[in-house]
């Protein structure tokens, strides 16, 4: 028998599914390889982590999360962007004891495409009272000039997770620290909504609950009914955030001691407390790919795990 039941698996599989919604405003697609039938969605699991190698099958087994959506929308204050596909793929350890951890591929868990601000930077600062901003403000007729790019970053370690909430509606499943990156030639490298010191912290939750499937297939990825591998597949949720708090943008406009900082956060309402923000992803689509019975691989689960993953690849 599985390690962990069915309940816990799908409580799994749908809590991590709200990691996805976090990549709202792109990220640059790492290359990653294409793997066969069953593992397909599977392709950046951090299978070689230490973590994820060191499970035994029997107190702790490991498994691969991949969620993705096409379409979502963040808003920041007085800003709210449409977002575009994003792509989360986490590894997960579901311990005896029915707690969880959750282990990021090193190049991190969340790809997504890039999102374009809302009326660029004339929407994001202008017009402004302050006048070397208003100097920038008169450059900006130049579309590549008021083009403004976001793109979200992690910057901690998840924490709070609540496996019993992924398969519950209105109930916060995990808190993730992130942080926005604002991207425009006035702002220089280094602009952000959040930091590493004082992130956002996001809390999503369900609004909708999933439909479930299951399938088994081979160690290769190839059909098979009595396949040692397992999949759930958990299609089609809506998603939602409304209770963060976002901090005001910093580091923006090469050093100018804090001008577009400022005509930046005044112009979009920032810092936002929580309740003014939001955050929807829909029609998620996860997938909760792991060994069908770890105990039988003991203590090896997690290298063949790897092993299986490996022999997937194209």
């Amino acid at each position: 028998m599985p390690l962990v039941s069915a309940r816990t698996k799908l409580a799994t599989v749908s809590a991590l599914t709200a990691l996805g919604a976090f990549a709202s405003t792109g990220m640059a697609t790492a290359a990653a390889p294409q793997l066969n039938g069953g593992w397909a969605p599977s392709t950046r699991c951090p299978v070689d982590a230490p973590a994820m190698l060191a499970t035994d099958g029997l107190d702790q087994a490991p498994q691969c999360v991949a969620s993705f959506s096409l379409s979502g929308s963040i808003k920041l204050g007085n800003t709210t962007v449409t977002t575009g596909k994003t792509d989360l793929q986490i590894g997960t350890i579901q311990n005896s004891d029915g707690t969880s951890s959750v282990v990021a591929p090193a190049s991190g868990a969340i790809i997504a495409d890039s999102a374009t601000v809302p009326g660029g930077l004339l929407g994001l600062m202008c017009p402004s009272d302050i006048p070397f901003i208003t100097s920038i403000c008169k450059q900006l007729s130049d579309g590549s000039l008021n083009k403004i790019t976001a793109t979200l970053e992690s910057v901690g370690t998840p924490s709070d997770f609540d496996q019993i909430a992924g398969v519950l509606t209105d109930q916060p499943i995990v808190t993730i620290p992130v942080r926005i990156r604002l991207q425009n030639p006035f702002l220089g490298n280094n602009c952000y909504i959040g930091t590493k010191e004082k992130p956002i912290l996001l809390r999503p939750r369900n609004r909708t609950a999933p439909e479930f499937g299951f399938e088994r297939f081979n160690g290769d990825g190839s059909a098979n009914e009595e396949g040692d591998m397992s999949r759930l597949n958990l299609l089609g949720a809506t998603q939602y955030d409304n209770t963060f708090a976002v901090p005001g943008a910093s580091g923006c406009g090469l050093g100018l001691l804090g001008l577009i900082d400022g005509a930046v956060n005044l112009k979009t309402g920032l810092p936002s407390a929580a309740g003014k923000n939001s955050l929807v992803l829909n029609n998620t689509q996860t997938y909760l790919t792991g060994l069908y019975a770890p105990g039988l691989v003991a203590p090896d689960a997690g290298k063949t795990l790897s092993q299986n993953w490996h022999s997937a690849v194209k």
